[in-house]
């Protein structure tokens, strides 16, 4: 109704204006005979602007209604709107609109779809030559020099794995299968592709949790969460602690997995935006080699999985990051 009066206030005032300008003239020019004259004038006339106004409303209190009100859903913006030419046009013009909403999604979506495919190819022909590359080191491991490529081929194989994780995102309904995970035997699996990094860094894991401690997870999401949050772990500690801990333990009914280190800590000021893409913050611009992606790539699984991550830091003290399996 709101909607209404504020369309049809300037007929009103035109009208109000008409009205009193022709009573007027009609009155000194001794029109009305008498007061009833006057007041079947009035009523008249005020009767026919209420008629209009009302014809009005009714034939277009559907197209209001969906004017003010949000809609739920896109079906609700294709749903009948009156009979009146105002509101057929309106209708007509949604539908289209909506047709052209749909080719457009439509069309982002191939080019996602070719998006994704070439870099899932990209990425599996950047491994062969790096494996070609790996066995040759092997060959050659006595040369003085195998050791900085082997680190420099570790670090170019975890920057195309979180290329192809960040690119599967858009389809991760599609690529997770939820499992019993036991998280003792997870974790040393990832720890153990990532002993050369430890032993570079010159920090090294320290575990504490029950060998029959599961949950249930897709193990595949889980060990990238995990190599992700280690990594963090160990970069931020290098030359402050030899030390970083992993430990899991259930309490409230929910199993909750820590990854605990003693390294510089994150500023305040960043804490609340880690977990958005691309952002490095202050330790990032300090320490180099960060992406930004990380954590906003563990958040995202998270999400997907249905877990909950929380982080806990205080500057030079250390960060805690856990996630709490529901």
């Amino acid at each position: 109704m709101k909607l209404f009066l504020r369309e049809y206030a300037s007929y009103i005032l035109v009208y109000i204006l008409n009205f009193s300008i022709l009573f007027f003239f009609y009155g000194k020019l001794g029109g009305f005979i008498s007061k009833t004259n006057m007041g079947y004038f009035i009523f008249l006339s005020n009767f026919l602007l209420f008629c209009f106004l009302a014809y009005k409303y009714l034939m277009n209190r559907e197209l209001y209604k969906r004017l003010i009100n949000e809609p739920e859903d896109l079906d609700d913006t294709l749903s009948f709107l009156g009979s009146s030419p105002l509101a057929i046009a309106t209708s007509n013009s949604f539908k289209q609109q909506y047709r052209l909403y749909q080719k457009e999604i439509q069309d982002y979506s191939e080019k996602q779809k070719e998006h994704l495919y070439f870099i899932n190819q990209w990425v599996h022909q950047m491994k062969t030559p790096l494996s070609v590359i790996g066995l040759i080191v092997q060959e050659n491991e006595t040369e003085p020099y195998m050791g900085s490529i082997k680190d420099e081929l570790e670090r170019l194989d975890r920057g195309l794995n979180m290329a192809l994780y960040l690119a599967r995102l858009d389809t991760f309904g599609h690529d997770f299968h939820v499992d019993k995970v036991y998280l003792r035997s997870s974790v040393i699996e990832v720890i153990n592709s990532m002993k050369r990094y430890f032993i570079r860094k010159k920090v090294f894991p320290q575990i504490d949790m029950e060998e029959d401690l599961f949950v249930y997870s897709d193990m595949k999401w889980l060990g990238f969460m995990l190599e992700q949050i280690i990594t963090n772990g160990v970069k931020y500690s290098y030359m402050k602690s030899d030390k970083i801990y992993i430990k899991a333990y259930k309490k409230f009914g929910k199993t909750i997995l820590e990854v605990i280190d003693r390294g510089v800590g994150i500023p305040k000021k960043d804490i609340r935006r880690v977990m958005e893409p691309f952002y490095t913050g202050e330790n990032g611009r300090k320490f180099g080699e960060s992406t930004g992606m990380g954590l906003y790539i563990v958040h995202e699984i998270c999400k997907g999985l249905s877990h909950d991550i929380n982080i806990e830091s205080e500057v030079g003290v250390g960060t805690t990051i856990k996630i709490i399996f529901n």
